[in-house]
């Protein structure tokens, strides 16, 4: 690797960052645990290994950027969810977050359920052989194509997201012969803490059907009246990397409060409840959050208790975790290419890839973590800038960290807890190959979700 000097960027010790004080780490070398999976360590190179693999071989072998998945991780965290909830729930994979043929045969194996929002997600779960009837399709305008394979092969449920959707879902089945178990997914008027574009349960927004002026009650009078529907439960999600429970407790108030509302008209007791997912993850060291089991308990106990206050039965609970499984489990390895100190401020460090692998800096103002993984360094910190190599000033990977002074081009750094979303959204922009994902476990790397190449982009160009 080449080790070409230039000139650094600021090494105060203390640095000011989007208006506030950020000191360097004690340890430029150190991985902390909360961010990166669970199999990365550093050997007695200081090259960082991960599955008992490093880094440098994965780069040789794979190119970068690449997407590296953990799957003992991955698996464990499975086990994790499946195991807090217990045979009395159900636990649905969130696919949006990242899905493949190979997730899909993971998530089979270890018990879990799996929840999809679109006709290829399906097609994927399914040619992956998960079984249709664990199988939850979301989604805010499913087209009629969508339900009726849905419906023809049996999936487990479809959350129905509009009263079109409720008369397009029934029209449907009935047209097939089929009775679909449905939910009704209601917007519950709660503000997760979260960013804009991912909180999904205040009125203004695409998502559900609100529980202001009734309009959720009407959703059950019609769900229960239609030939083809078996309504089983209501369905909420109050937004995405949730750290605080408060808004789980307000929402399955609420829900709860309209079931008993359907009891007490409908003499009906609805048997299921679907809290969503949205549990954070640790991007950076801040970051603190919820193991699987704390969450299984605290969401057993609220739900618990507002029945018993409701003199409802309690029903079954589902919930959905996506990044929380994935998330942790994979991070993104690039190689660095330009260095560009910018005195007094910060030093932008350049790798090959960008926004393409990485849009939710650009797109949410996401934090993250990186650090140098092809080798260690005692040199003292800077704060950089990690930009991707698109011709947007937005291009951005990592806002604002800390990076060793002597970084060059050619070294390989890493950026943690890129599991989710990351390859979901990653894009073509300008003629960008999406990177591979990279399976790794005991000592193994195999390809899961190939590099695409210059072939793959001109295939679906006619001319």
């Amino acid at each position: 690797m080449s080790r070409s000097a230039h000139p650094a960027g600021p090494r105060h010790a203390d640095v000011m960052t989007e208006g506030h004080y950020t000191a360097p780490p004690a340890d430029l070398n150190a991985l902390d645990e909360k961010v990166w999976s669970r199999t990365v360590a550093r050997d007695e190179h200081g090259t960082v290994t991960v599955g008992g693999i490093e880094v440098t071989r994965l780069a040789e072998e794979f190119g970068t950027p690449a997407y590296i998945l953990d799957e003992s991780d991955f698996r464990a965290r499975c086990r994790a969810w499946a195991d807090a909830f217990g045979r009395d729930a159900d636990v649905f994979y969130a696919g949006k977050a990242f899905l493949s043929r190979a997730v899909v045969r993971w998530l089979k194996e270890e018990g879990l359920n799996l929840d999809v929002c679109s006709g290829g997600e399906l097609t994927c779960a399914l040619d992956a052989g998960m079984p249709a009837e664990r199988i939850a399709f979301h989604g805010n305008n499913k087209t009629v194509e969508e339900i009726e394979r849905a419906v023809t092969v049996g999936v487990g449920r479809i959350v129905l997201d509009s009263f079109q959707e409720i008369a397009r879902v029934a029209h449907v089945a009935q047209r097939l012969g089929k009775r679909q178990r449905v939910q009704i997914r209601v917007t519950v008027g709660v503000e997760a803490h979260t960013h804009e574009f991912i909180a999904t349960a205040h009125e203004d927004q695409k998502f559900g059907i609100a529980l202001a002026d009734g309009q959720a009650a009407e959703a059950v009078r019609r769900a229960l009246t239609l030939d083809g529907l078996d309504l089983i439960g209501i369905h909420s999600h109050i937004g995405s990397q949730i750290f605080d429970m408060a808004g789980f407790e307000v929402s399955a108030r609420r829900v709860v409060q309209l079931l008993a509302e359907v009891r007490d008209e409908h003499g009906v007791e609805l048997p299921e409840i679907d809290l969503g997912g949205g549990l954070g993850i640790a991007y950076t060291s801040a970051d603190d959050p919820r193991e699987p089991h704390e969450i299984a308990k605290a969401l057993g106990d609220i739900v618990t208790r507002e029945c018993e206050a409701a003199g409802l039965a309690t029903p079954r609970i589902s919930v959905e975790p996506g990044r929380a499984i994935v998330g942790p489990t994979a991070f993104t390895l690039y190689e660095v290419g330009t260095i560009k100190p910018l005195e007094g401020l910060r030093t932008y460090v350049s790798v090959d890839g960008g926004m393409s692998d990485n849009i939710r800096t650009a797109l949410y103002d996401a934090e993250y973590s990186v650090a140098l993984v092809s080798r260690t360094s005692d040199a003292e910190p800077m704060l950089v800038r990690v930009v991707g190599k698109h011709c947007e000033s937005g291009d951005i990977v990592v806002k604002d960290a800390f990076l060793p002074s002597d970084l060059a081009p050619g070294d390989l750094i890493a950026v943690p807890a890129t599991g989710a979303y990351c390859r979901s959204m990653a894009s073509n922009y300008n003629h960008a190959l999406r990177p591979p994902v990279v399976a790794v476990r005991d000592g193994e790397a195999r390809v899961v979700v190939r590099r695409e190449t210059e072939e793959d982009l001109l295939r679906l160009d006619v001319g």
